[in-house]
């Protein structure tokens, strides 16, 4: 009896031991998705200002998982029209557990029209990624995203890098849709840089490749301010952005590109949009 009892005891212990293996592997150390963000990011970036949690301003859309870690597309939907009266002032992204979790800040104005916004990113782990959109009110609302990818900060060059250097600065401007006057235009800006993170080693060398990446981007039209923002090494290598932007009369789209070493380069690209139909007059 004494026996029994004793091996029914060992069975109840191995059968917890499994529940905690199998737990543990469910929810490794330091899974929390929010914690670095709860300890340090959020007050980091955003001090004490209260932050609503909310897909009603703004959107995020990311694969759950990443097919490659170091080109993970992103694409940020803006549910407000951009007016004077309201509009988004300011989208910041960060990737929680990347080594430079601040991937950019992107500044927009009325003249977006749309506060969209796509671009791919380097992801080094699993984590959760943010998209936090500042109104011109002043009020902050997040929309989060949680993306299984490893290894993206570290991943070789895509490319040569020789050849890569050869391409280095120039830029490619499209404009997606029917150019009309006073109609937000799809418009997709290409800059061709290497975009290295300091984290990739040289294969032939072993060395670790100096960081050398796009740091900030303004774009205008006809003088004025269309969108600007700050980079970091979280951006994929040849940066890809798509934007909108709204034409009140032709004009020239001016895109300026400066990376961490100094370097700037610049590109132009006329837009002349047709008239808007005419209503058609009701009978």
């Amino acid at each position: 009896m004494q026996r029994g009892t004793h091996t029914g005891r060992q069975y109840t212990a191995v059968g917890a031991f499994i529940v905690l293996l199998l737990q543990a592997a469910a929810c490794p150390a330091g899974s929390d998705q929010n914690s670095r963000w709860r300890t340090q990011l959020q007050e980091q970036y955003f001090q004490d200002r209260p932050l609503i949690e909310s897909d009603e301003i703004i959107e995020l859309e990311a694969p759950d998982r990443a097919e490659d870690a170091a080109i993970v597309p992103l694409r940020i939907k803006a549910k407000i029209p951009q007016t004077d009266a309201r509009y988004i002032k300011t989208i910041t992204l960060i990737i929680d557990k990347n080594p430079a979790p601040l991937a950019g800040r992107f500044h927009f104005t009325p003249m977006s029209g749309r506060a969209d916004l796509a671009l791919r990113v380097r992801v080094n782990e699993y984590t959760s990624i943010r998209a936090i959109a500042e109104t011109s009110d002043g009020k902050l609302y997040m929309s989060r995203r949680f993306v299984k990818a490893s290894g993206g900060c570290s991943a070789p060059i895509g490319t040569n890098l020789d050849a890569a250097m050869q391409r280095l600065g120039k830029i490619k401007v499209r404009v997606h849709d029917e150019q009309m006057l006073g109609t937000p235009l799809l418009t997709q800006l290409g800059v061709s840089h290497p975009n290295i993170t300091g984290m990739q080693m040289d294969q032939l060398s072993r060395l670790y490749s100096p960081a050398h990446f796009v740091q900030s981007i303004k774009i205008t039209f006809a003088g004025e301010l269309v969108l600007s923002a700050e980079t970091d090494i979280s951006v994929s290598e040849n940066p890809n952005l798509r934007f909108y932007f709204v034409p009140h009369k032709p004009g020239e789209l001016r895109a300026e590109v400066l990376d961490n070493r100094g370097m700037r380069f610049n590109h132009s690209y006329t837009v002349a949009p047709d008239q808007p139909s005419p209503p058609i007059a009701s009978k």
